[in-house]
């Protein structure tokens, strides 16, 4: 790794989103430990590595601004942290914040547990299936993913936490509108996209409420 290239790479991303010196300090803390790990654990793509702090910590950070008085979140599919464990390491040392991170790999759930450990992260690490969490987590205020799936899959994922009044903030491509499109045949939506602060190609889809529609059967088909 080109330590001149990551630092260069970090000075863009503090460009983009502001924190404090605190969270910077925790920060610090994470990207050397992600890359560490990243040798032994497949994290994220490795070709995105030398844009760490724009591509994946800055990219999680400005979901922050979206939900700023949310309190409790959960993140699915966190895999190498993102956003999940990174926006928890800037709400560290915020009363009564706390994120759930859902991860059904073995390694980079002890990943998780290792970075939260280290950062002081106000996280707790859930190594199980998505399904069984989702169902059993109860009320939360926001909940959170990013390429874990396409967005009709992941509004099924993410149903049993929507229901209960969560808001969805889930980051996507530039193909969000035909897949929220393909998502309105099975559930009635009210959200909007916001634009990334870190890619122009970028979008954040913001779920206010959703309901599945009632003329759609049980196999997922429009009533005729």
């Amino acid at each position: 790794m080109n330590a001149e290239r990551l630092a260069a790479d970090r000075a863009a991303a503090l460009r983009i989103v502001l924190v404090s010196r605190e969270t910077l300090e925790r920060l610090d803390a994470f990207a050397p430990l992600f890359l560490k790990w990243q040798r032994a654990v497949q994290l994220v793509a490795p070709s995105t590595l030398p844009n760490l702090w724009t591509r994946h910590i800055a990219d999680s950070l400005q979901l922050l601004d979206l939900a700023y008085d949310a309190k409790t979140w959960a993140d699915l599919g966190t895999g190498g942290g993102f956003p999940g464990l990174v926006l928890a390491i800037a709400r560290a040392k915020e009363p009564g914040w706390l994120m759930h991170l859902i991860e059904s790999d073995t390694r980079k759930a002890a990943f998780l547990r290792e970075a939260a450990r280290v950062t002081g992260a106000a996280a707790k690490v859930h190594h199980e299936r998505i399904e069984s969490a989702a169902k059993r987590l109860g009320k939360i205020d926001v909940v959170t993913a990013r390429g874990l799936a396409p967005l009709p899959r992941l509004i099924d994922l993410a149903a049993p936490l929507l229901g209960q009044g969560a808001r969805g903030i889930f980051l996507k491509t530039q193909h969000v509108e035909e897949e929220l499109t393909e998502a309105t045949k099975s559930w009635s939506i009210n959200s909007a996209i916001v634009p990334s602060l870190t890619d122009s190609r970028g979008r954040i889809v913001v779920i206010e409420s959703v309901s599945r529609r009632s003329d759609v059967g049980r196999s997922g088909e429009a009533a005729p």
